[in-house]
């Protein structure tokens, strides 16, 4: 296993959609085992393959909450939403320092394929459901900063740009 360089705000794959991953195999594997290595290293809980510039449909997530393992997905898709909101504060490996609330719906059913090549339907609430959601949008060029008033969003940038200087 090897750490791979997470993409910055401001990489072009980060604002692009991702193309579908075709199916499982070898590489995946070893590209799924990096990812995890690479978010653990980071302190995150979930990293999408364009954070690590890969224009593929794989997410790998891993809330440490005691009801879901840690998994990774191939192309997955939000299929439906909870009636239900939840605000709550949000920040992003490839903006790092800096974090907003950010309303998102509190539960969520997805669909995927697993490594192993099975498909999987999930349905998420609390922090698995928000990071989830947060995963899909980086495969659709999405990030949190997109889904915060332009107010707040020019305040979090300024931060941003302020903490890489440093």
């Amino acid at each position: 296993m090897s750490l791979l360089r997470i993409e910055m705000l401001g990489a072009d794959v980060l604002r692009q959609k991702a193309r579908a991953v075709p199916a499982p195999g070898p590489e995946l594997e070893r590209l799924v085992a990096d990812m995890f290595e690479t978010m653990y290293d980071a302190h995150g809980i979930g990293l999408a393959a364009p954070q690590i510039g890969r224009s593929e449909r794989l997410i790998v997530v891993d809330v440490k909450d005691g009801d879901s393992a840690p998994m990774a997905l191939l192309n997955p898709v939000v299929v439906e939403f909870g009636e239900g909101k939840d605000r709550v504060e949000e920040g992003c490996l490839s903006i790092p320092g800096v974090v907003a609330t950010v309303e998102r719906p509190a539960s969520c059913v997805v669909e995927a394929t697993d490594t192993a090549g099975n498909a999987v339907r999930l349905e998420a609430q609390g922090m698995l459901s928000r990071c989830l959601q947060h995963e899909i949008d980086h495969l659709d060029g999405v990030l949190f900063i997109d889904r915060i008033s332009p107010i707040k969003r020019k305040m979090v940038l300024a931060r941003y740009r302020k903490l890489a200087e440093k």
